[in-house]
C-alpha cells in the first residue's frame, strides 16, 4: 500500500513537471511570436526580430544611436530586436507638399503660396551620407525649409506686379534651380526633379484691381485678334490680287511670246519670199541682159552700110506727106546727107554696144 501511495505520489510530481515544462513552452512559443510580428515603436525601437523592406525603399539601421553602413533592398530580413533599430527609406521619385508660405514682396505687400510641391528623389548610393549628415527628416532642411527661405527671398526682390504676374511663370524654375544648387552642393544625393507653384493668395482689395486689369486686358487682347484677323483678310486679298496679276502677267507674256513666235514665223516666210523674188528679178534681168546683148550682137552684124541704105530708102518711102509747089524738097535726092546719115549711125553703134555690156 505504501508503494501504492508512493508511486501515486511520483506520478503526480511527473505530471505536474510536464505541465510545468508545456507552460514554459508555450510562453517562450508566444514571446517569440510576439518579437517577431509585434513591433514596438514607442522609444523609437522594436522588438521584432523579421522586418519586411517595401519595393522602392532601402532598409537603414541604426546600433546603439549609431547608423550602420548596412543598406538592405526589398524584401525580408532579420535584426537584432531592441539593439538595432529600423527604418525603411524611400529611394523612388516622391513629391513633398510644402503648404501656407507667407512673404513679403518688394512693395510691402504680405501674400501667400497656399501649396508647393517638390518633386525629388533620394539617390540610393548616397542614402548613407545624406542620413550621416542630416537625418532621416533631411527633406524638412533640403526642401520644406529651403523652399520658405527662397520663396521669401524671391519675394522681397520683386514688386507684387512681378511676383503675381508678370515672373510668376519663373517662379517654378527658379525655385528648381536654387534648391538644386545648394543641393549638389551640401547634400548631393538629392535629385530635385522639379517644383510646381500655386497662384499665391493676395489681399482682396488688389485681387478685384488684378481681375478689372484682367478684364482689361482681354478686352484689348480680343481687340487686337480683330485687328489681326482684319489684317490676315487684307493680306490674303492681297495675296490673291497679287496671284491674280501674276497669272495674268504669265498668261500675257505666253501671249506674246506666242505672237512673237508668230512674227518671226512671217519674217522669216516673207524673208524666203523676198529671196525668192529676188532670185526671180535676177533671173529675168539675167534673161532679158542676155537678149539685149544677143539683140545688140545681132543688130551689129545688120549694119552694114548696105542695110542701114535699104532701112533709110525704105524710111522715105513709107513717108505719107505730098509736096506741092513750084520747089521740091531735094534732101531725098541729096547723097551727101545721105552718106552723113550713115556715117554718124556706123560711129554710135559700137558705144551703145558698150553700154549695153556695162
Amino acid at each position: 500500500m505504501d508503494n501504492t501511495q508512493g508511486r501515486v505520489g511520483a506520478s503526480g510530481t511527473t505530471r505536474a513537471q510536464r505541465d510545468t515544462q508545456a507552460t514554459i513552452f508555450c510562453v517562450l512559443v508566444v514571446a517569440i511570436c510576439f518579437m517577431l510580428y509585434i513591433p514596438l515603436s514607442a522609444d523609437g525601437h522594436n522588438l521584432d526580430i523579421v522586418h519586411q523592406v517595401p519595393e522602392g525603399h532601402v532598409g537603414v539601421y541604426w546600433r546603439g544611436g549609431a547608423l550602420l553602413k548596412t543598406i538592405t533592398s526589398p524584401g525580408f530580413h532579420l535584426k537584432m530586436p531592441l539593439i538595432t533599430r529600423y527604418e525603411p527609406i524611400q529611394v523612388t521619385i516622391q513629391t513633398d507638399k510644402v503648404r501656407d508660405i507667407p512673404c513679403g514682396t518688394k512693395g510691402g505687400v504680405m501674400i501667400f503660396f497656399d501649396k508647393i510641391e517638390v518633386v525629388n528623389r533620394l539617390r540610393k548610393e548616397y542614402v548613407y551620407d545624406t542620413l550621416l549628415n542630416y537625418g532621416v527628416t533631411y527633406d524638412k532642411t533640403w526642401i520644406y525649409d529651403k523652399i520658405h527661405h527662397e520663396i521669401n527671398q524671391f519675394c522681397s526682390s520683386h514688386t507684387l506686379q512681378e511676383v503675381y504676374t508678370d515672373m510668376f511663370d519663373q517662379i517654378d524654375e527658379q525655385m528648381k534651380e536654387a534648391i538644386q544648387a545648394d543641393c549638389t552642393r551640401y547634400a548631393p544625393g538629392i535629385e530635385i526633379i522639379g517644383v510646381r507653384v500655386t497662384k499665391p493668395t493676395i489681399p482682396a482689395t488688389i485681387a478685384r484691381n488684378y481681375e478689372r486689369m484682367e478684364e482689361e486686358r482681354t478686352k484689348v487682347l480680343i481687340a487686337i485678334e480683330k485687328q489681326k484677323v482684319l489684317e490676315k483678310e487684307v493680306e490674303t486679298q492681297k495675296k490673291m490680287a497679287v496671284t491674280e496679276a501674276e497669272k495674268d502677267a504669265h498668261v500675257s507674256k505666253i501671249v506674246m511670246a506666242q505672237k512673237l513666235t508668230e512674227k518671226e514665223s512671217i519674217k522669216m516666210q516673207q524673208e524666203i519670199e523676198n529671196e525668192m523674188y529676188l532670185a526671180r528679178e535676177r533671173s529675168l534681168a539675167d534673161s532679158y541682159f542676155y537678149k539685149v546683148m544677143k539683140e545688140a550682137e545681132a543688130n551689129r552684124l545688120k549694119l552694114t552700110p548696105e542695110y542701114l541704105e535699104l532701112r533709110f530708102i525704105e524710111a522715105i518711102a513709107n513717108n505719107t506727106k505730098m509736096f506741092f509747089g513750084d520747089k521740091v524738097p531735094n534732101m531725098i535726092f541729096d547723097q551727101r546727107l545721105l552718106g552723113n546719115f550713115l556715117t554718124g549711125t556706123l560711129r554710135s553703134m559700137p558705144k551703145q554696144s558698150e553700154k549695153l555690156t556695162q
